[in-house]
């Protein structure tokens, strides 16, 4: 089929190398290329960079409201189009262009958790499953009937980071399935019942609230990792927390009660892994090592 991808980050790669590899993708749509690095040179996104190593065209409009870039759209005279965590809103005109219409790869198993942050969210609440379902979409946010879906179980020391690699392999999969089989499958509505919304990640929720049980702080502390990830100002200075579980303990919340173990309203959390600033990511205990050494 000829496909029009629409894509922006890592979570999108897999989806456009797994099309790229069974069909022909006559363009690629991402998000401009944004000031990064310290020189804040304009980078291109994940799906931008791969896009071009595989010598697709690409384009990247700021927003597709525009009649000319809808019609432009619509002269790709594609037969479907695949987006997977695009960024832009699109209208019912560039919906309806492609022949077979858009399927959506939505990283969450509708309608539990739709909008901007499936991932983190289902963390967050403490899921014991999530998945991947692949949406025809419509105008509504992720309310598109499903065509298929795949589950997978939420580890207890999953991160949205882990969780984001595994559902990006399994929507690359899912995606390449329908493809191969669209004309066999039946549309399912969602139910009505169920619906939860994913609001996006916002930096002031990085901010931990100790006097919650220890459960929902280890939950926090995964779900916001790496980013915008959780700090905590220790004796050790101040500490992103990668990784937490819920242990025994008591104290006062929010501090130290052996090594990185860290008392909350009921229980507390021992920290596993950590990031120092300016530092690389590691366990807590090498961090202590190493504390304990430039103590000593």
């Amino acid at each position: 089929m000829r496909v029009i991808f629409m894509g922006t980050p890592d979570f999108s790669v897999p989806a456009l190398e797994a099309v790229h590899a069974q069909h022909e993708v006559v363009c690629i749509y991402t998000q401009p290329p944004r000031p990064a690095g310290r020189g804040k040179k304009p980078r291109p996104t994940p799906v931008h960079a791969r896009a071009e190593a595989l010598g697709l065209d690409v384009r990247h409009p700021a927003s597709l409201k525009d009649p000319a870039a809808q019609a432009e759209f619509a002269a790709l005279n594609a037969d479907i189009a695949v987006v997977v965590a695009y960024g832009l809103i699109l209208p019912q005109a560039v919906l309806d262009a492609p022949r077979l219409g858009c399927l959506n790869i939505h990283a969450s198993l509708l309608p539990r958790w739709r909008g901007a942050a499936p991932i983190q969210r289902a963390i967050m609440a403490g899921d014991s499953e999530t998945g991947i379902c692949i949406m025809q979409m419509e105008a509504g946010l992720d309310t598109g009937p499903v065509l298929l879906r795949d589950t997978t179980p939420i580890a207890p020391l999953d991160t949205a980071q882990t969780l984001h690699d595994r559902l990006s392999d399994m929507g690359a999969k899912l995606i390449a399935r329908a493809l191969a089989q669209l004309s066999d499958l039946t549309p399912t509505p969602q139910p009505e019942e169920g619906v939860t919304y994913a609001a996006k990640i916002d930096k002031a929720e990085a901010r931990i609230d100790w006097t919650r049980p220890a459960e929902d702080v280890a939950r926090h502390i995964r779900g916001l990792s790496p980013f915008p990830g959780v700090w905590f100002d220790s004796p050790f200075g101040r500490l992103k927390l990668l990784n937490a579980r819920a242990v025994d303990g008591q104290g006062s919340p929010g501090t130290l009660i052996d090594g990185l173990t860290i008392a909350c309203g009921t229980g507390a959390v021992e920290v596993l892994d950590v990031q120092r600033e300016g530092k690389r990511a590691m366990s807590a205990q090498e961090m202590l090592r190493g504390a304990g050494a430039a103590r000593g």
